[in-house]
């Protein structure tokens, strides 16, 4: 990954590190921009690393690396505060595009993961066996009016802003407020982040 980030003028590798112990020691000397962190390492797990960088350094962004066999991971590492993953099996031409989103403000999840996310929680919906909630207890709505939320069941279901556009008759700056004021209401800042918070607490 070092050689190749090398070859971009934009981008400057300034620390390597083998744990995550390294990884905090030298996001106090340099204050990087972007963190590509590995899940699994010795001394101290990405997870636990990207928690602490995020609670120090709010602002510092952290790539999780992760593979389809890290799925159990990946709600942890949301929750750690990990602003985009990347599968270790990606083409070497997506590394430094995928920093770039990350570096300006955009939160990446591979489709892929996404796919695997949106199966799972559907699995887990029509399961038999999922506790349901007694009738008279109603999940928070968040003050949110019935078109945000039938916006919210469709960034849910994995459609982008055209697709839901298109499905409300609306223009995609229309969605883009609308999704604004979700991410507002329900105190998160990003797509998946949202996503989680609604299939955790059952809002819709």
């Amino acid at each position: 990954m070092r050689i190749v980030l090398r070859q971009e003028t934009d981008i400057e590798v300034i620390g390597v590190s083998s744990n995550g112990i390294e990884a905090i020691e030298l996001c106090k000397q340099f204050q990087p921009h972007v963190v590509l962190m590995d899940i699994h390492m010795p001394e101290m797990d990405g997870i636990e690393a990207t928690r602490y960088i995020k609670q120090h350094w709010p602002k510092m962004r952290v790539v999780m690396l992760t593979t389809f066999h890290d799925m159990n991971y990946v709600r942890e590492a949301m929750a750690s505060g990990a602003d985009g993953y990347l599968l270790k099996a990606m083409q070497p031409e997506d590394l430094a595009s995928s920093i770039r989103l990350v570096h300006n403000g955009g939160t990446l999840i591979p489709q892929e993961i996404a796919k695997l996310m949106v199966a799972e929680w559907t699995s887990s919906l029509s399961s038999p066996s999922k506790k349901k909630k007694d009738k008279n207890e109603k999940s928070p709505r968040y003050g949110m009016t019935e078109r945000q939320l039938d916006v919210l069941r469709l960034l849910v279901s994995g459609k982008d802003n055209r697709e839901i556009a298109r499905a409300l008759y609306l223009s995609e700056g229309t969605v883009k407020n609308y999704i604004s004021t979700i991410y507002s209401k329900m105190e998160v800042t990003d797509r998946i982040h949202a996503i989680l918070k609604a299939q955790d607490e059952e809002l819709l």
